[in-house]
């Protein structure tokens, strides 16, 4: 492993300060609502971002954030093609009942308007704040992405409302989620699930949103712009349009 130098180390943090303060500007400016969690430790500090009746003007794009953007043609955890010009990157928890609402409602239109045209690429990043039910959720969606289903555990994942922390997301039940998604390895997935690779990979994502600022979810940079919670889907459809405009498309 490369050592950082003293030059980089001092960039990401100004890149981690500059998008804390475009977070907290979009928060102050009444972008999103928190709902606090009260599971202790870190978690409680953590919560879920409500749909609010108006958005606020929208918050410029950042640049030091679009390097944040990955565009990684093998990343199993995205869709859309890697040189699109606008790059949405979403911190969602399995748990969040604001991130199903999102899933069900705005991502669809969002696939068919821009995905599907070669506009928009979406990066999920697993961000779980609700307890272990969360944490092994997202090991699951990581672990399906190894056989190519990543979005096929998403669309069941979310396929409805379910009751936090209630078991809904114990082991058995994550099998059976796999299997509704057509996930054909089930041992691999199992395996998959508990590999130290699996977890490397949910902590990158975690630290990536907690530099951030990210407190709640669902959280979302489209192009370098935030935009926090289930917002209405005008408000992505408006983003991603000004944002491709940005970019010459």
């Amino acid at each position: 492993m490369t050592a950082s130098t003293p030059s980089s180390s001092r960039r990401t943090r100004r890149r981690a300060i500059a998008a804390a303060a475009v977070l907290a500007a979009a928060a102050v400016a009444g972008a999103f609502a928190l709902t606090l969690d009260g599971s202790g430790g870190r978690n409680e500090a953590a919560g879920e971002s409500a749909v609010v009746s108006e958005s606020a003007a929208p918050a410029p794009a950042d640049e030091s954030l679009l390097a944040l953007a990955r565009r990684d043609p093998s990343d199993a955890l995205a869709v859309g093609r890697a040189d699109a010009p606008v790059v949405m990157i979403e911190y969602s928890d399995f748990q969040c009942p604001f991130c199903g609402q999102f899933a069900r409602k705005t991502e669809p239109e969002l696939l068919r308007s821009y995905v599907d045209k070669g506009v928009l690429r979406i990066e999920w990043r697993n961000f779980p704040v609700f307890g272990e039910e969360s944490e092994q959720a997202a090991l699951a969606g990581w672990a399906a992405g190894q056989q190519k289903k990543f979005w096929e555990f998403h669309d069941v994942a979310y396929s409805k409302s379910r009751e936090r922390n209630a078991g809904e997301f114990s082991a058995e039940n994550l099998i059976d989620m796999a299997r509704e998604a057509k996930i054909t390895d089930i041992e691999r997935f199992q395996a998959d699930m508990a590999s130290g690779k699996a977890r490397s990979a949910v902590q990158k994502d975690q630290e990536e949103g907690y530099n951030l600022g990210v407190t709640s979810t669902p959280a979302f940079l489209i192009n370098g712009r935030p935009i926090l919670g289930a917002q209405p889907t005008a408000t992505f459809k408006e983003a991603v349009e000004a944002a491709a405009k940005a970019a010459g498309r």
